[in-house]
């Protein structure tokens, strides 16, 4: 298990995993008041938490299920990339996909955060690439 430098303003626990096979963590929303997100509406909802990943690793921001199904509410920029280098607070922007306006309350999930390790790849300039079966 990988352990990372975290900040943390929010009310509660920090993210945690909810069962022993999660693969992401609940974010939570850090506001003072609700907020209502009217229908097609985005707004950047705050988490009060900031990480320091090491290199070769990216945090994802992932829409909820049991949100997106019940209330059509789903991250924006699904999946959202935090990357190790960025250290100010994670902000989750979420949009209202149905036709009824959604208040979000403070401490309630509104998004997972799933890790995972990645590559850095460098550009070759051929003149030719190998074909395949898909074309």
């Amino acid at each position: 298990m990988i352990k990372i430098p975290v900040l943390f303003s929010g009310k509660g626990d920090l993210p945690y995993y909810e069962t022993l096979l999660s693969a992401g963590m609940d974010l939570r929303a850090h506001i003072e008041a609700p907020i209502t997100l009217k229908t097609l509406e985005r707004k950047i909802i705050p988490t009060g938490l900031s990480i320091a990943l090491p290199e070769g690793y990216e945090a994802q921001v992932r829409p909820r299920s049991g949100l997106a199904a019940k209330h059509g509410i789903s991250v924006l920029n699904s999946p959202g990339t935090i990357d190790a280098d960025y250290r100010g607070e994670i902000g989750v922007i979420l949009i209202n996909h149905s036709t009824v306006d959604y208040e979000v309350k403070s401490g309630e999930r509104i998004a997972q955060l799933v890790f995972s390790k990645h590559e850095k790849f460098h550009w070759k300039n051929v003149n030719h690439i190998d074909s395949s079966s898909r074309g």
